[in-house]
């Protein structure tokens, strides 16, 4: 049996707001008794709309900084993930439907080409690649 596409859009707004819990066993690489916060789709969406065009960054910087900000030791890796495709997918479909890349949340200047979530991408890594080359090519102006 097929599966059904997954609703990016519905999943974006389902998400929780961030929260910080705090760990009762260890879980990737974060020890019992560390906070750890669980973003949303939201959060890592602004943060990456902060980021200068032409510039890129890496999922552990979002990572560590979106923890700082919220007062954690960790962000939770699972999550970040998850949300960070969700946010990826939002923008691929809104590109899809007409949106120009600058009217989108430029997930490109995160996932990289050799991150393993690039593969999972509905444009794939060389649709990665694309809008990155786009990205740079774009007058700031």
């Amino acid at each position: 049996m097929a599966r059904k596409p997954t609703d990016w859009p519905a999943r974006y707004r389902k998400a929780k707001p961030p929260h910080v819990v705090t760990l009762p066993n260890d879980f990737a690489g974060v020890k019992a008794g560390q906070t750890m916060l669980i973003s949303s789709p939201e959060e890592i969406g602004r943060w990456i709309d902060a980021i200068p065009r032409g510039e890129t960054r890496t999922i552990l910087r979002m990572r560590t900084e979106l923890a700082r900000r919220a007062g954690a030791d960790a962000m939770c890796p699972v999550t970040a993930s998850i949300y960070l495709r969700v946010v990826a997918e939002c923008a691929l479909k809104a590109l899809d439907d007409g949106q120009t890349p600058d009217a989108v949340t430029p997930f490109w200047r995160v996932i990289g080409p050799g991150d393993r979530l690039a593969a999972k991408l509905s444009c794939g890594t060389e649709g990665l690649v694309h809008l990155r080359a786009l990205d740079s090519a774009l007058d700031p102006a």
